[in-house]
């Protein structure tokens, strides 16, 4: 990709006694969203945040606040999520009946809506609702848990998604999770990834170092 891309920290990854402070401090280090990643223990084997965290954290960043459910049933919680401050909300197809109407009612909310797909998940899950999309995640770890190792065999459905958004010409952004560091960056990119999220790549060697791991992400 030619444009600079996205960068969206995830803070399962953050030192979550100082929430407020670390979202400031990836802020003030260029970070373009907060990625925050929502597990309920059910659909995948974690528990993590609601809602609540999520409304703490919406006074201290002015970025968006891209927020990932691996919760199942969504349906009933995305008034809750879009309540609390979150500007784009991801969901997975195998998290409720209706896909299509889960992703209307996103953009109802006046969020962005996002679709997830896990390493398994086919890309004709989502062929027929792209008119309803506005950014698809793409795991490149199995979901539930930080600090996994990169899956090199979502390179290609990365390439093939991104043929897919360009022959239908809408406006979608691309986005990896999952194992995303300097080294697997360019990789994710060069496939044609615009959105990067990245935890343990972000916030390790503490706040003076998040400017230098973010603009590595970048390239730079």
């Amino acid at each position: 990709m030619s444009r600079r891309p996205i960068i969206s920290p995830s803070i399962l990854a953050s030192d979550f006694a100082r929430l407020g402070e670390e979202a400031r401090a990836v802020e003030a280090a260029s970070a373009d969203w907060l990625h925050v990643d929502v597990m309920d223990g059910h659909f995948v084997p974690n528990i993590t945040i609601g809602p609540d965290v999520v409304k703490a954290i919406r006074p201290h960043v002015s970025i968006p606040l891209d927020v990932h459910l691996m919760i199942s049933p969504v349906d009933p919680y995305l008034d809750a999520f879009r309540a609390a401050g979150a500007d784009i909300m991801s969901i997975h197809p195998e998290a409720g009946p209706h896909l299509d109407r889960s992703l209307q009612h996103i953009r109802e909310l006046g969020a962005k809506a996002g679709v997830v797909l896990n390493p398994a998940t086919p890309i004709a899950a989502i062929e027929w609702v792209l008119g309803d999309i506005d950014l698809i995640l793409v795991m490149s770890v199995n979901p539930g848990f930080g600090g996994q190792k990169f899956l090199r065999s979502q390179l290609k459905k990365i390439e093939k998604l991104r043929e897919l958004i360009d022959a239908s010409g809408r406006d979608i952004h691309l986005e990896v999770d999952g194992g995303v560091t300097a080294e697997t960056a360019p990789l994710c990119l060069e496939a044609g990834a615009d959105a990067l999220v990245a935890g343990t790549a972000v916030f390790k060697d503490g706040p003076e170092a998040y400017a230098r791991n973010i603009a590595a992400l970048r390239g730079g």
